[in-house]
């Protein structure tokens, strides 16, 4: 991977992440309410669906930028001694390794959005200093595990079949696809991972809120999905899914789509 190559991964990653997080924060406000132990109406209802967007802005240039750099770079280097019929496996990979770098970056900034929409009547900093009053760096780290266990299976499913979908398009017509069809394949995909990783999601969600201290706090995954179905069922482990599926369906059309036409642009 050259230096141009990095650079348009870097800017047309960090330019489609803003993008999608912006103009889908709306969907993202009602989903982590719905998921919100204190329920819907409590945790705000539809009142001040732009709390937390400042944290939203400022993660997620470098959060998306991290990704696809990984991610490009990732495949990049498998490129070149791999078989194609390991591509998928490639594209996993990739895909693994670019969520572990932009969680570390997506995390502190999932925190403090998510406790600011859960409590509109706080503002981004108010919320930022508590959890580091309260709970010190780490606290804003709290649910990573969470958050990378939910990421990992997402992108297992959405970047290989993204990936598949345009290399069938691409098969068919016979020629290299335009921007939009790549958003098309990328709002399929996009649609099909997040269905599947919701409850995953549910327990990010619950461990995130929750109060310091508390057995749900502790980041126990297994336990929290055990504690929501418990309480909820099943239908509780699949809380805001279809705001969930509409919201990536639209990011994926709008993020991959962004994505593929900033890079051809710079490359």
């Amino acid at each position: 991977m050259d230096r141009r190559e990095f650079t348009a991964s870097l800017v047309a990653g960090g330019c489609a992440g803003m993008c999608v997080d912006l103009t889908l924060f709306p969907l993202d406000t009602i989903k982590t309410r719905l998921q919100s132990q204190q329920g819907f109406y409590k945790a705000g209802g539809f009142r001040g669906i732009y709390a937390g967007v400042p944290s939203a802005a400022i993660g997620s240039f470098p959060n998306a930028a991290a990704f696809f750099v990984t991610y490009e770079s990732t495949k990049s280097f498998f490129a070149g001694f791999t078989a194609s019929s390991l591509a998928p496996i490639t594209h996993m990979l990739a895909a693994s390794l670019g969520e572990i770098v932009a969680c570390l970056i997506r995390v502190p900034t999932e925190v403090v959005k998510q406790r600011t929409q859960a409590n509109p009547s706080l503002n981004t900093y108010r919320v930022l200093l508590n959890t580091l009053q309260e709970e010190g760096f780490r606290g804003l780290y709290r649910g990573y595990g969470s958050t990378v266990l939910r990421e990992i299976p997402f992108s297992l499913v959405q970047f290989p079949l993204w990936e598949y979908l345009k290399a069938v398009w691409w098969r068919r017509q016979g020629g290299r696809l335009d921007s939009w069809q790549a958003a098309v394949c990328g709002a399929l995909a996009g649609g099909v991972a997040g269905f599947v990783t919701t409850p995953l999601d549910v327990a990010k969600t619950w461990i995130m809120l929750a109060k310091a201290g508390t057995s749900t706090a502790s980041g126990n995954i297994p336990m929290v999905l055990y504690e929501v179905w418990r309480s909820r069922g099943i239908p509780g482990l699949f809380a805001g899914s279809i705001p969930r599926v509409t919201f990536i369906s639209m990011g994926g059309f709008i993020f991959l789509g962004a994505y593929e036409k900033v890079r051809r642009t710079l490359l």
